[in-house]
């Protein structure tokens, strides 16, 4: 009966994610807010079918792990360093200011300080998948306002996670007096700081040999599987052995992990799981969730809304304002920033664990955040207006210069003149060395990491990762690129590659390689430009070398190429054989339908007779 229960959770509350997310992302909000719908409809509140509170919450715990695993293996110091100036003085302050109101509208509702201050840590800090996906769907997440607001949001995670550290040292079970509890944060913060040291000095070492030993089989099961079993041994180690946090153990075993070369692998095929696990985390935190609350508690949520969405876009608002940046920086900041999410989740399940917060607070969490969280791109979107509307009582300062390096300054990462390469080998290794001679710079993406260290110890860029995965080619500059080559026959999964491909940048030059030549309409139809199949480069290499040594003409070598290219469109394209003929016995090439093996301008030529006339006379 406990495994039917099990079944039975996981299904209906993936299936009401599946459909309330779907909803929700169609109406362009975050399906975040699907998922809380969907603990909601499955909870205990509501009519119709309830799934198991308990078992949701045992997965859960697994998708705590895999977020923080996550948010550890995409933290890019360098970020954090480029906006130091502006994003650690801001997270503090904002930080401290919803902290502050929040401790004192649990004050007023009767609660102790300990649990006003827990409720106001929560609500200071704001989703990163809301926060990243606004900023992308209006275009800002690569300008100075994204750098700012995804490195102001890094110094938010970085206290949450010592929040959650010493919540159990600080509020555990018993009394303790002013010194026992400075000692338990000091014995607390040597355990910290031994794991720390024990990860980065083992883990640098440890965990990338154990990858790169998995990377070896070239088995994408077993790669993913030591990625996990890193995660969640790491956390398990962590609260077991050093009596911490599991979420500071995942935090760590990403940050390994995210310093490795196996990072961008890691997260393009390790984390999909983290995201159904993540689902489940947002569904059971749903279930907590009571209706009845609504009118129960309407000036509690109404108190907790007015300091997510007015105390805090206020408080950074005011910072960025005032360190000179302009205004439309200052309110898109604010206003990004004007939410709640999975942390402000994490932090309450782990203070209801240890009898800090009631069910009163959690379902303020709870409401606060599905309408902080769908209120968010609307309110992103009247930025400009809000702008023309302040500038006519505040002066605009000039453009803060030269304070972020913008990845567009960055000759490597502009995107100009690239050529985005996948595969390394005799193709994709003369393709590359080709490009570089006419000053065009390829990106490889290759899933040999031996091949990788060889191309970046020779200056070339390259990603270990597989570009099946949208993270990969997004990674490689796909977006900015000017043609993309598929060098590999034996590619799998080359028509969703492209697919991809073609769905990130329209303008992109696609190039494709195929074994087969019934493979080559499916490329086109995938959105390949061109494509080379084998068999017909095959066929025409020996018909060339044949009529060579029977003592052909160039002009009867000429016929004979445009008649093969011919017999080989017709056979990707049966219903134009009679026009593809037609246009080979008057020996020029159908414009209608280009061949297969069409040689691209700018590409190795074969031969003299090729050179003066490709396909016909």
């Amino acid at each position: 009966m406990h495994n039917i229960d099990l079944i039975l959770t996981l299904t209906g509350g993936l299936a009401a994610a599946l459909v309330l997310g779907y909803i929700t992302f169609k109406l362009r909000l975050s399906p975040i807010v699907g998922y809380l719908l969907a603990g909601i409809a499955v909870g205990p509140s509501t009519p119709g079918f309830h799934a198991d509170q308990h078992l949701a919450d045992q997965l859960a715990e697994v998708g705590v792990i895999l977020l923080m695993f996550g948010v550890g293996l995409q933290f890019h110091l360098k970020e954090l360093l480029a906006v130091k100036s502006v994003a650690i003085p801001g997270a503090v302050f904002q930080s401290l200011t919803a902290t502050v109101l929040g401790t004192l509208l649990g004050h007023f509702y009767g609660w102790g300080w300990s649990a006003g201050l827990v409720f106001g840590m929560a609500i200071s800090v704001a989703s990163t998948v809301v926060l990243v996906r606004v900023l992308a769907d209006n275009g800002d997440l690569h300008t100075q306002t994204g750098h700012i607001a995804v490195g102001w949001l890094v110094v938010e995670d970085l206290f949450t996670v010592l929040v959650l550290v010493m919540l159990p040292v600080v509020f555990g079970p018993g009394d303790k007096s002013a010194g026992d509890v400075v000692t338990a944060v000091g014995i607390a913060s040597l355990k910290v700081g031994v794991m720390v040291a024990l990860t980065f000095l083992v883990g640098d070492r440890v965990i990338p040999w154990v990858l790169d030993r998995a990377a070896e089989t070239r088995s994408r099961e077993l790669f993913t599987l030591t990625v996990l079993v890193t995660a969640l041994g790491i956390a398990v180690t962590a609260a077991k052995v050093f009596d911490v946090s599991m979420a500071l153990g995942a935090f760590l075993a990403g940050m390994v992990v995210g310093r490795s070369q196996f990072s961008l692998r890691a997260a393009t095929e390790a984390l999909p799981m983290r995201d159904a696990f993540a689902v489940i985390f947002f569904v059971s935190v749903g279930m907590l969730f009571s209706p009845s609350s609504l009118w129960k508690s309407p000036g509690l949520i109404a108190g907790t809304l007015a300091v997510i969405l007015v105390g805090k876009p206020l408080a950074a608002w005011a910072i960025v304002h005032m360190m000179g940046y302009p205004l439309r920086a200052a309110i898109a900041i604010g206003t990004i920033l004007a939410q709640i999410g999975e942390f402000s989740f994490i932090l309450a399940s782990e203070a209801k664990g240890l009898g800090i917060l009631d069910d009163e607070a959690s379902n303020a969490l709870i409401a606060a955040a599905i309408i902080t969280i769908t209120l968010n791109p609307i309110l992103y979107r009247l930025i400009g207006p809000v702008e023309g509307l302040m500038k006519r009582f505040l002066k605009d300062p000039a453009p803060v210069e030269n304070r972020i390096q913008h990845e567009e300054d960055d000759p490597e990462e502009s995107g100009r003149h690239r050529v985005v390469v996948i595969g390394y080998g005799p193709v994709g290794k003369t393709l590359s060395r080709l490009l570089r001679d006419n000053r065009i710079d390829p990106v490889v993406i290759e899933l040999n990491m031996d091949t990788v260290r060889r191309l970046e110890d020779d200056g070339v860029r390259a990603l270990y990762g597989d570009a099946m995965h949208r993270d990969v080619l997004e990674h490689a500059g796909v977006d900015k690129a000017i043609a993309l080559i598929l060098s590999s026959s034996t590619m799998s999964g080359g028509k969703e590659t492209i697919r991809l491909a073609r769905d990130i940048n329209k303008d992109l030059f696609i190039l494709a390689r195929t074994t087969y030549l019934r493979e080559v309409a499916d490329m086109r139809e995938a959105g390949a430009d061109s494509v080379f199949s084998g068999e017909g480069e095959v066929a025409l290499a020996m018909t060339e070398s044949l009529l060579h040594r029977l003592g052909a003409t160039p002009d009867q070598i000429d016929r004979e190429r445009a008649r093969v290219h011919a017999e080989f469109s017709a056979m990707i394209d049966p219903g134009d054989e009679a026009s593809v003929l037609a246009a080979a016995e008057a020996g020029v090439r159908n414009e209608g339908e280009a061949p297969a093996s069409q040689p691209v301008e700018g590409a190795p030529e074969m031969s003299s007779a090729r050179r003066e006339n490709p396909l016909g006379e």
